[in-house]
């Protein structure tokens, strides 16, 4: 079986499994679960084989037109290099992970069929984007994921938060969708095929007039795929879904898709160091943004998905200085480390036996209750904390390496600012981002709230798949600087001593303070009541802090925010802690800026509708209503009332006649 044959069915046998789940859910319900895991199993294995034979060498390409379109031909395509088959294999490892586990976590859900058939057809459309050669096929699966994402995160639909956060998801997305429609029909267009070898060939070159537009136009709809700001707003809300779910998009899909597509275009964007420039700062706001908003999060899930949106920030700030290489590296380590912290916050969740419990401020006693979640939950913590030897280290490293080449000069690839953009903005998050990953190890496994009702011991698939995970988190990332280079354009991934020790020293320095911060807030926690102390002369002013926050709980936005006061976010945040934990009011302002302005508008055609338009029709309804009704009434059918008003008009009619000749 030929190369092209094995990528094509990659793609094809999640398809078929999602619509044979959906048609057989309710009839032979015994066959959904070997339904949602064989097909994606033998996905993975294809995608494997396909990896294997494509070697990081030179790329496979096969094409076949889809249909005459009269201008630029749709094609279906494949290009499948040492990127796209690495990607892939993690796409199917991650999504074969989550249905095994999802065996387990949905095994009482009544509606666990239809869950299933929709992860195997988002599994699909993401391999979709992956193989592709021909953006307008590319274009498709990356819409399919969009309405999937809009079913799975409300999945819990009795709630209404399930019910929001899916459709801010959509509607968040298909706003940057529409600029990245009309991006793709412009390139397209210049460069006179939809074909990524073709439009490459273009701007290489130098036939693409407005490439600094087109890319503009195409960063859109990646900020709002790959949650990159000001278009990330809806990633923290898309919690409300089921963990596993929140795996599957945060790890190897949707968000993936955007930081994917930027590194096969990449050359278009360095055609612009305007785009380049934009590039970098909405990278660096990104990971500052979401690193400070992680710090404030209670839910264990809003802390994991800001993690997310930063730790993507790193990826596009590597594309801004130019080095895909870097960017997919991180791709993959932050695939592995991410769907295993998803996975293991979802075995808490699974403990507790309600998603409400999900706040750290209220676990108490979970190391012993869940070890399994506890030993890899901190293989995944270090690893996004970019501790050595932990495969985040690695690609973190790489991401830093390039950007303080890019800012001294030593590469060309981009603008020196976006350069050293990138790389302050890296180094405060890396400190940030050990700071938050301590503080959820805290407040998880050793927190002093309320102890959750125990529900037992979980399913033996969910602790599997999570030493399964743990093994990449801990060495993909030694082991593909080693031995993957020629997969990523022969790049040379060794992180190098200057940047080796400002991440790692700015990521210790990050735990050691928060650790510190957690055992001074402990202590003051575990104080006698603040009445006590104030019997005292010498009074202690932190401790009278400290519980006026515990006896104060307000409302931030629409989260119901309960404080802890052993939380060290709080000591480390000050001021900004109340206004990090809404994710510095974004939905507010896009509230004032837009929905509200809409609604307004939305009123005003509906007042113009009905007391204008309706108004015009009914009057226009009501005016013949009115003389037919005075004509039917002359119409008595009596003959000499006829003839007393023909003589009547006869008269008038002399009269008049009369009249005018006198006048004459």
């Amino acid at each position: 079986m030929t190369t092209t044959t094995l990528a094509v069915l990659v793609p094809v046998l999640p398809f078929l499994g999602a619509a044979a789940g959906l048609l057989l859910g309710r009839s032979a319900p015994g066959f959904v679960r070997p339904l949602a895991v064989l097909p994606t199993l033998a996905a993975l294995v294809l995608a494997v084989l396909v990896a294997a034979r494509q070697g990081g060498g030179r790329a496979v390409d096969a094409v076949t037109e889809l249909t005459p379109t009269g201008s630029v031909p749709v094609e279906l395509a494949l290009h499948i290099d040492g990127f796209a088959a690495l990607v892939a294999v993690l796409v199917g490892c991650v999504a074969t992970c989550v249905q095994i586990y999802s065996t387990g976590y949905l095994r009482d859900d009544p509606r666990y069929p239809s869950y299933a058939a929709l992860v195997s057809l988002f599994t699909s459309a993401m391999f979709l984007v992956v193989y592709s050669g021909d953006l307008m096929v590319l274009l498709v699966g990356w819409e399919i994921m969009g309405i999937c994402s809009y079913f799975l995160v409300g999945h819990y639909w009795e709630t209404s938060e399930a019910r929001a956060a899916s459709l801010k998801a959509f509607l968040v997305t298909k706003l940057g969708d529409v600029p990245f429609l009309i991006g793709l029909l412009a390139l397209a267009t210049e460069a006179g095929s939809f074909r990524i070898t073709k439009i490459l060939g273009a701007v290489a070159s130098g036939s693409l007039d407005h490439p600094t537009l087109i890319a503009l136009l195409l960063l859109a709809g990646v900020a709002g795929k790959s949650a990159q700001f000001p278009l990330h707003t809806w990633l923290p809300d898309a919690m409300a879904g089921p963990t596993p779910v929140s795996a599957l998009i945060h790890a190897a899909t949707m968000v993936a898709a955007g930081v994917y597509f930027v590194a096969r275009l990449l050359p278009l964007f360095q055609a612009s160091r305007a785009a380049m420039v934009v590039l970098a700062v909405m990278a660096a706001v990104t990971m500052l943004g979401s690193a400070l908003a992680a710090l404030a999060q209670d839910d264990i899930k809003r802390v994991l998905a800001y993690s997310t949106i930063g730790q993507l920030g790193y990826m596009t700030g590597a594309l801004a200085t130019g080095d895909r290489g870097a960017a997919v590296f991180h791709l993959l380590t932050h695939g592995a480390f991410k769907a295993l912290l998803f996975l293991a916050a979802g075995v808490i969740i699974h403990a507790a036996g309600t998603n409400s419990l999900a706040a750290m401020s209220r676990m108490r006693g979970l190391r012993d209750r869940v070890p399994d979640a506890y030993w890899t939950m901190t293989v995944a913590l270090l690893a996004l904390a970019a501790i050595p030897p932990f495969s985040g280290f690695f690609s973190k490293e790489s991401v830093l390496v390039v950007a303080e080449h890019v800012a001294t000069g030593h590469t060309e690839n981009a603008p020196g600012a976006a350069g050293w953009t990138v790389l302050l903005a890296g180094l405060v998050t890396a400190l940030l981002t050990a700071a938050y990953a301590t503080r959820l190890w805290l407040l998880a496994f050793r927190g002093r709230g309320a102890e959750a009702p125990d529900h037992g011991r979980q399913p033996v698939v969910m602790n599997a798949v999570l030493w399964v995970l743990a093994i990449p988190s801990l060495a993909l990332g030694g082991l593909a600087f080693r031995l993957l280079p020629d997969w990523f354009d022969g790049h040379d991934l060794i992180p190098t001593l200057t940047t080796s020790v400002l991440g790692t020293g700015v990521a210790l320095v990050g735990g050691i303070v928060t650790y510190a911060a957690w055992r001074h807030t402990t202590a003051l926690a575990a104080r006698p009541p603040l009445g006590a102390v104030a019997a005292h002369p010498e009074g202690d002013a932190a401790l009278v802090e400290a519980e006026a926050i515990a006896s104060h709980e307000p409302a931030y936005g629409d989260i119901a925010y309960a404080p802890d006061p052993s939380d060290p976010g709080r000591l480390l945040l000050g001021p900004l802690h109340r206004h990090a934990a809404v994710g510095f009011h974004l939905d507010a302002v896009y509230t004032t800026l837009f929905v509200r302005p809409v609604m307004a508008g939305a009123s005003l055609v509906r007042f113009l509708d009905r007391e204008v338009v309706d108004t015009y029709v009914r009057g226009a309804g009501t005016l013949p209503r009115v003389l037919g009704t005075a004509v039917r009434r002359a119409q008595t059918g009596n003959v000499q009332t006829y003839v007393s008003a023909l003589l009547a008009g006869t008269v008038v009619l002399a009269v008049a006649a009369v009249l005018v000749a006198t006048g004459a």
